[in-house]
């Protein structure tokens, strides 16, 4: 009715027409249109209603929307008038035309006239009610236990910042449920129809701070709407048909970041002809060009100047589903989420954020020269506001929240939505946490506090505690010294390995929970795919990508294939991934922890082999764990019963109430009361979760500590002993510099959890025990019961003696024999060993260390190490 009503009556004025208002995300993106609610006057009165104006003819400008026009400035007029008390010339104006017995036709002058009695086109939403129902709750709407307006107090604190800091960033982040509680049916309009409501709140929101609020310095300051915390979240697997268009909140964690890409915000054509130029505004996402020059009247002649334009960031994100919320036997739902201007790199893949946005859907060309699209649109998130929450997580970003304010719009760790916990640190548990540092137990306090569900294992708990607070990450001269602390677990099966890895995915900041069997070398990595949208090759971030800057926990490291085991030597040192396939060539980082279980090949843990013929892996790969805790079921008559009873005590108890989500509630913790900071879990006192995150989560921040002089003599002197520690033969060493490095980062983490800024001598010894009882476990040949560390590193075992010994036996082998041209590795050593009487197996990489020293001497020809084959030379 409309769009035949404006193609019949001349056509309107600049101060008469109605323009599609912009999008919600900045001005100038047509999303609204304003039409009479009433039904229309006769013909006859037609050009009384519509003043007329002189404009260009129908023919003339064929490229003009009867939607688009400069409603976007007179509704900010009309919610200026809404937003001033009576007795302005407006409303007296407006007053007398109402007192008037005599109608005449309509006064253009004032501003509110054509919106008084206007609906958004399609809806019955009044604009001028939902703008007055806005502005009265910008200034009535008042926090608990508060007496002062709560949204102009947080416009005046934005702006104050935005004075101190230089930023341009004036985002005001608005709770959903804030207008819910204040006005239901403008919460319903927002969600129904959220491209036109959050304009309308846009505009209300800067109009309301210049009336009100601003001064003549600040008279051109405009704040940007961020809506969040919606009533009613959805899953992304349930977002259908019914939701496109509307506002919804989902969760997911982020799996690939765009680069930056600049869209065209205002095209500016001019004239080839007579040089005339002429500024168009998108509409629905599509630039219209000009037919016809307005001025010299040619047809065709415009042409778009890119430089003269205006353009804004952008950039597309891959949001999945968290793996903890994927329904069991499905796979992970994905959805596309565009993002603009400040929302423009703030999340990094691998993070878990809440997003509020307009759900769309577009139309897809069946072919690129094709005006023809299918009948399947393709959907994807306009996103509003993100915010980064992670309930009882470990945070590791280095921005805060902005200030003691919540609300305060700086995005850094976002607001936790109803019934979640932000791991930003308040003043309140900075205080509680201040309080534990200054117990002189708060190194056991935290021990116990790490899965209490885990009977004892105190020194393994310890370790993993290093883990999470992690050393002091340095840099020298453009090289980057890891300050990560990697950990293997290994031993028997049903030692609790998973369930402390499960525990440690709980609280470590952007971890990913793997196992090996199901992984591959890309999948941890990096693969490259084909951008559906672009047709261009793009990264996907693996696992160990996902996870930089906090832990990535691998289940079953022993069942891994060898080229994804090969992967991990770059990450576990360097803390990067190359890559350099499909035309891509790029090194990411993969600042990461690792967290590995591994169980025996055969099953049960043999303790007469050493943990490289236990686990059969590289020896290269194995010496790159800081920590090597060898987890061992010995039969123990008062360690079991203790055991027993304390797995049946957490089957007993039992409280409806505890959170299932969290295992360690399970046992039914004391509540708190004020001024305490610990609670009781059976017999052990300990720290809630949430707080023991937010402790570490302090400490991995605020906390960069420094060696003392005396520290640095023990660290010094320690090494010196670890050294001092040698096995038989000249090859054999107990310590290398890995393990000084690993001494270091130890007393680092542990001066950490004092939340001390210097390393003390207490730390360091700490810090050696922890290393010796790991190596005592870990690097001890059996055959001789000395620590040796070229076990690790795949030096010769001592009690076979030294590599250039069996160098010699295997040459004096040879040389009394006719030897085929070519033989199995495997083959010729068993060969060998009957031969020489050999009882102890000598491991297959020690074996291949001695052929290659045959390598050119008359004997070995070659060695091919994939084929397991090894060539003699012919005689």
């Amino acid at each position: 009715f409309f769009r035949s009503m404006m193609m019949e009556s001349p056509p309107p004025s600049p101060e008469g027409r109605t323009r599609a208002s912009p999008s919600p995300r900045r001005p100038g993106r047509p999303a609204l249109a304003i039409v009479p609610a009433s039904p229309s006057p006769p013909r006859a009165r037609r050009s009384g209603i519509i003043p007329a104006s002189p404009s260009p003819s129908r023919s003339e400008s064929p490229y003009r929307d009867p939607f688009r026009s400069d409603s976007v400035d007179r509704f900010s007029e009309s919610a200026s008038n809404v937003s001033r008390r009576a007795g302005s010339p407006v409303s007296e104006a407006r007053s007398a035309r109402a007192a008037s017995p005599v109608a005449p036709g309509p006064n253009t002058s004032d501003p509110v006239w054509y919106v008084r009695d206007t609906k958004i086109w399609g809806t019955e939403v009044d604009v001028v009610k939902f703008a007055e129902t806005i502005s009265s709750f910008l200034s009535n709407f008042k926090l608990l236990n508060q007496t002062t307006p709560f949204y102009p107090a947080l416009m005046k604190l934005t702006q104050e910042k935005r004075r101190q800091s230089s930023s341009s960033n004036m985002d005001i982040n608005i709770d959903a449920q804030h207008i819910e509680g204040f006005d239901t049916h403008v919460y319903h309009t927002l969600v129904k129809y959220p491209s036109e409501a959050i304009l309308m709140i846009d505009v209300t929101l800067n109009q309301y701070f210049r009336d009100h609020l601003a001064t003549e310095e600040e008279f051109d300051t405009r704040f940007v709407a961020r809506l969040y915390n919606l009533k009613e979240p959805k899953t992304m697997r349930s977002l259908g048909p019914a939701d496109v268009d509307t506002l919804v909140s989902i969760k997911g964690m982020v799996t690939r970041v765009s680069k930056i890409i600049p869209e065209m915000k205002v095209a500016y054509f001019r004239c080839m002809d007579c040089f005339a130029s002429v500024n168009v505004k998108p509409h629905k996402g599509r630039i219209t060009e000009p037919h016809r020059c307005t001025n010299c009247k040619q047809p065709f002649t415009y042409m778009l100047q890119h430089n003269l334009s205006e353009f804004e960031n952008k950039q597309i994100i891959k949001l999945q589903e968290a793996p903890e919320a994927v329904p069991e036997g499905e796979t992970p739902s994905a959805i596309t989420m565009t993002v603009f201007d400040n929302l423009v790199d703030f999340v990094l893949p691998g993070d878990r954020v809440v997003v509020t946005g307009i759900f769309k859907a577009a139309g897809i060309r069946t072919k690129s020269t094709s005006r023809v699209i299918k009948s399947v649109f393709k959907t994807y998130l306009d996103a509003i506001h993100i915010s980064k929450v992670e309930r009882h997580k470990i945070s590791t970003s280095d921005l805060e929240s902005g200030g003691a304010n919540e609300y305060q719009s700086t995005f850094e760790e976002g607001q936790p939505r109803e019934g979640e916990e932000d791991s930003a640190v308040s003043e309140g548990d900075e205080e509680a946490i201040q309080a534990l540092a200054q117990r002189p137990d708060i190194y056991q306090l935290l021990t116990k506090s790490l899965a209490p569900s885990i009977f004892a294992m105190h020194d393994v708990k310890k370790g993993l505690l290093c883990q999470l607070f992690s050393g002091a990450n340095k840099a020298w001269e453009r090289t980057r010294v890891r300050g990560e602390i990697n950990v293997l677990l290994c031993g028997d099966p049903g030692v609790a390995k998973s369930q402390l890895l499960s525990f440690v995915h709980k609280i470590a900041p952007r971890g990913i929970y793997t196992s090996g069997r199901g992984s591959s070398s890309v999948g941890l990595t990096a693969y490259v795919v084909r951008d559906a949208d672009s047709g261009e090759m793009v990264l996907e971030s693996g696992a160990l990508v996902l996870s930089d800057k906090g832990v990535c926990c691998i289940d079953e490291f022993d069942k891994m294939s060898d080229a994804t085991k090969s992967v991990l030597h770059e990450v576990m040192e360097q803390q990067t991934v190359s890559i350099a396939k499909a035309g891509i060539i790029a090194t990411l980082n993969a600042r990461t922890s690792l967290l590995a279980a591994a169980n025996p090949v055969d099953s049960k843990w043999n303790r007469d082999l050493s943990i490289v013929e236990n686990l059969k892996l590289e020896p290269t790969l194995i010496s790159r764990f800081d920590l090597i805790y060898v987890l061992i079921d010995r039969v123990d008559i008062k360690v079991d019963s203790y055991l027993a009873q304390h797995i049946i005590r957490l089957y007993q108890t039992h409280n409806d109430d505890l959170d299932k989500q969290n295992p360690e509630a399970a046992v039914a913790p004391q509540r708190r009361t004020r001024g305490q900071h610990t609670v009781t879990v059976g017999t052990e006192e300990v720290i809630p979760l949430e707080l023991l995150t937010k402790y570490i989560t302090y400490a991995r921040r605020r906390i960069n500590p420094t060696i003392t002089e005396d520290a640095r003599s023990d660290l010094v002197n320690n090494y010196v002993e670890l050294r001092k520690a040698r096995g038989r033969g000249e090859n054999t060493v107990s310590a290398t510099t890995r393990q000084l490095e690993s001494l270091i980062r130890l007393s680092e983490s542990l001066a950490k959890m004092r939340l001390s800024g210097k390393v003390e001598r207490v730390d360091v010894q700490e810090a050696y025990r922890l290393m010796t009882d790991s190596l005592r476990q870990s690097a001890i040949n059996p055959r001789t019961g000395r620590m040796e560390i070229d076990q690790l590193f795949g030096g010769v075992d001592s009690s076979l003696g030294n590599a250039e010994g069996l160098a010699t036996k295997l040459q004096a082998y040879l040389s009394g024999r006719t030897m085929p041209r070519q033989i199995y590795i495997n083959k010729l050593k068993q060969e060998f060993m009957q031969a020489e009487d050999i009882r102890k197996e000598i491991p297959r990489w020690q074996f291949v260390d001695v052929l290659k020293m045959l390598v050119n001497t008359g004997h070995v020809r070659s060695l091919n190490t994939s084929e397991g084959t090894v060539t003699f030379s012919a005689e």
